[in-house]
């Protein structure tokens, strides 16, 4: 199943495909058949968001170009962030592989959605994309076990965690460099984890600048893989329905290249991942938007 929020006419919607046909059908929150925003339904577990589909299947089909994207998840309770997750992407960051995963967060201010501008900062010219892909948890738990991690996913999606490299490195701390607003882009949409392989293993991941393929992986390299990520978060803290996990991105960002290759206004960056979809942004300069 593949879930996609909108905007349209200034009210919320979303919409799913019909697999059959690759139609979307959905409507927006004045509707009297609405069913409840896609944040609720995930909180009420998959099986609510399954019959909540299966109502939206039966309304008009919609043409998701005519509306605006919004993010999967509207508010998700916490945007965990895995760096240094692959290999060659340690290496070309002058990194040895760690041990344990790199964790920092990321917050819901700095999130766009498929469509919209990523936000360059005026603040540096170091504004970096890596594509990733996005496990979103369905089902809350601590302490989860590695045998029964798949079991709290609800799905998938594609990020772009849009790095501001001078303030990542200011300290060993990277938050700041990862939270400007508006730069981290998420969606096109939620492909529910039974559509893809377990653990979302063997995608072949691809980000373009300009048509350029600038990163091109697959999801089977990472070095922690979603399940290790499920039980090492959880060890700690709770994850909670609507977390979203980003889970590291492979070599190739610009700012390992020489000459170095950050995003500048009016690129179009794209980040694709097989069997979920292509999460596109143009970049504009942050007093434009």
């Amino acid at each position: 199943m593949k879930v996609s929020r909108f905007l349209s006419g200034g009210r919320e919607g979303w919409a799913v495909r019909d697999s059959a046909t690759g139609l979307w059908h959905g409507c927006t929150e004045d509707d009297a058949s609405y069913p409840g925003s896609v944040d609720a339904h995930i909180r009420s577990g998959s099986d609510a968001l399954a019959r909540a589909a299966e109502a939206m299947l039966r309304r008009p089909a919609l043409d998701l170009d005519a509306v605006q994207s919004l993010p999967p998840v509207a508010q998700p309770p916490k945007i965990i962030c895995v760096g240094l997750n692959y290999t060659d992407h340690s290496a070309e960051s002058g990194f040895e592989q760690p041990a344990y995963p790199t964790l920092f967060s990321r917050f819901n201010t700095s999130v766009i959605a498929h469509g919209q501008p990523l936000v360059h900062p005026t603040l540096s010219p170091t504004f970096d994309y890596e594509g990733e892909l996005a496990v979103i948890i369905g089902k809350p738990g601590k302490g989860i076990a590695r045998a029964d991690a798949l079991d709290h996913i609800l799905g998938y999606s594609i990020f772009n965690d849009g790095s501001v490299r001078e303030y990542q490195f200011k300290t060993p701390q990277w938050m700041m460099g990862k939270n400007f607003d508006g730069t981290g882009a998420f969606g096109p949409c939620l492909v529910t984890a039974d559509e893809l392989p377990p653990g979302a293993r063997g995608l072949k991941l691809e980000t373009r600048l300009n048509g350029v393929t600038v990163q091109s992986a697959n999801t089977k390299d990472m070095v922690f893989d979603v399940e290790s990520l499920i039980v090492t978060i959880s060890e700690v803290m709770t994850l909670e329905a609507g977390d979203v996990i980003v889970a590291g991105t492979p070599a190739g960002i610009g700012h390992a290249r020489e000459p170095k290759l950050y995003m500048q206004p009016g690129d179009l960056c794209e980040v694709e991942i097989e069997g979920i979809g292509l999460l596109s942004n143009r970049v504009q300069r942050a007093d434009l938007v």
